[in-house]
């Protein structure tokens, strides 16, 4: 990777948000995407510990200056689950005036989620590009899980939210959520080159990451499935 390329995967509740049981429970990955060069990140779904995350950067002499939402879902931006109250966005903006990159479809879900404003939110086209430095980071939206859920595909990772776990892919039995959908999403990620690696939402599996040859090796969604039999599974 370009030696300019600043990347960080931070896992809830051990490398932020430390003791946090809900974090802990939840095994959330946030990621740290900039340019070492300019000085300047961005962040992707911080949640649980803001404050944290902030530090991390700056104590890696970068500052974030924008977040990245793969989806509306309050242990990935901030909100109310399971009768808790989860730092997110909300606390973001408090620290510094930043843009909210989110994808159009999921502007009201978010807004809905987090008390922020229409504002505060950058709403985005699928295949819009975003920014930081010299790093340019392709927003693929892939809806299934939530209407306007996306990933982040830049200098050969793609970091996949909820929509492809290592094992696994999103639910589609949420509210928003489309098993039709979730298919056709999944056989666009299925589609990238072999050596693209993949870095979820969660740490479900042993591997933190992986790169998609060796997914499509263990993961069954990705396995060959008409539209038909994928509904038939994931919309019972």
């Amino acid at each position: 990777m370009d030696d300019r390329f600043y990347f960080r995967q931070l896992l809830s509740g051990y490398d932020f948000a430390k003791g946090d049981s809900t974090a802990i429970q939840m095994a959330n990955f946030v990621y740290l995407l900039g340019d070492r060069t300019t000085g300047e990140c961005i962040v992707v779904d911080p949640a649980y510990a803001v404050d944290d995350l902030v530090n991390v950067a700056l104590a890696d002499g970068m500052k974030i200056t924008g977040a990245l939402a793969t989806h509306f879902h309050a242990d990935h931006i901030g909100g109310s689950m399971m009768g808790h109250k989860i730092e997110g966005i909300t606390q973001l903006l408090e620290r510094s005036s930043v843009g909210i990159h989110v994808n159009k479809e999921e502007a009201p879900w978010i807004l809905k989620t987090t008390g922020v404003s229409q504002g505060d939110l950058i709403s985005h086209e699928a295949g819009d590009v975003v920014s930081v430095g010299s790093l340019d980071i392709t927003l693929l939206h892939t809806p299934g899980h939530t209407p306007g859920s996306q990933c982040f595909l830049v200098n050969g990772c793609l970091i996949s939210g909820d929509t492809l776990f290592l094992d696994g892919c999103g639910r589609t039995d949420f509210p928003g959520s489309d098993p039709e959908l979730m298919y056709h999403s999944l056989q666009t990620l299925n589609s990238l080159p072999d050596q693209t690696v993949i870095y979820p939402g969660h740490r479900y599996s042993q591997n933190a990451y992986e790169p998609l040859s060796e997914v499509r090796q263990h993961n069954f969604v990705l396995k060959p499935m008409d539209k038909d039999q994928w509904t038939s599974i994931f919309a019972g």
